[in-house]
């Protein structure tokens, strides 16, 4: 799905007031029918990273940390049972899996001898059974279920999803009896920064020569491109040539303005693959 920067823009706007919820996403799908529930969860994803990434550091001065602590503590003291870490994030506006490490790191520097490690906190959020207080655990688990946009869980379902993408890649290449090299074989080349494929025979894609391909499962807007390109897209064709970059989900029409310089974005795999004995593949 290919959308114009003013139809991307009128999706975001939408997203200012809404909060990050299953029930937020359905009716986005109401109010944009035309748009794939896919499309709309990764913008919808990708937003609400951009507000919590500008609200980060409010959320973790020593006095918020203290405040919801306390809050957390009197909620559960009138009733456990009640989802009070999950409204506690819903009502500052924070991610619940990002509320609920809070939580969790401010308890353990309470009852435990030294500072909790990293490699711990991130252990006890994939499996909150290993908490040592159940309420609290069962707090925890509540907030990383309903947490759409962070957390454990929403990184398992990502990396999951990515995977399932380069693998139809893959079969799509494999199809097309196109000669290919992956992530894997590149690396154990010595290559460090690698696309997703090189194809050992360059192709041309809409009059362009390709020379790599890279997949990403997600949306193309303006700050993950940017990102993208800075990052990955400029040092493959530094090292590797012109290439195409597939955004499953779509990505916003005005970004696509490099294909003279030598990088194509398409939302779908191309159609129109010629070899350099110009037979369609």
């Amino acid at each position: 799905m290919i959308l114009t920067k003013a139809q991307y823009d009128e999706i975001a706007q939408c997203l200012v007031s809404v909060p990050p919820t299953r029930q937020s996403l359905r009716k986005l799908k109401q109010r944009f029918p035309s748009q794939s529930q896919a499309t709309l969860l990764s913008i919808f994803s990708q937003e609400y990273q951009k507000h919590i990434k500008r609200t980060h550091a409010k959320h973790h001065t020593s006095e918020a940390i203290e405040s919801y602590y306390q809050r957390y503590l009197n909620g559960v003291r009138e009733n456990g049972a009640a989802p009070v870490l999950l409204q506690l994030a819903n009502e500052v506006d924070y991610a619940p899996s990002l509320m609920a490490r809070i939580i969790l790191e401010r308890f353990l520097q309470e009852h435990e001898e030294a500072p909790p490690s990293k490699s711990v906190i991130n252990s006890m959020l994939r499996d909150p059974s290993q908490i040592p207080d159940g309420v609290l655990a069962n707090q925890v688990y509540q907030c990383i279920v309903n947490d759409c946009c962070y957390g454990p869980l929403v990184d398992c379902i990502k990396h999951a999803i990515g995977h399932e993408h380069e693998v139809l890649l893959r079969d799509l290449l494999l199809e097309k009896n196109l000669s290919f090299l992956d992530e894997d074989q590149l690396r154990a080349r010595g290559y460090d920064k690698t696309p997703d494929f090189i194809l050992q025979v360059p192709v041309a894609v809409e009059g362009h020569i390709i020379h790599w391909i890279e997949s990403k499962a997600s949306f193309g807007d303006e700050c993950s491109h940017h990102a993208y390109l800075h990052d990955q897209f400029w040092s493959y064709w530094n090292r590797f040539g012109p290439g195409l970059v597939i955004y499953w989900y779509g990505f916003i029409q005005e970004l696509d303005c490099n294909r003279e310089r030598g990088i194509l974005l398409h939302a779908c795999f191309p159609t129109d693959i010629v070899t350099l004995c110009h037979s369609v593949a």
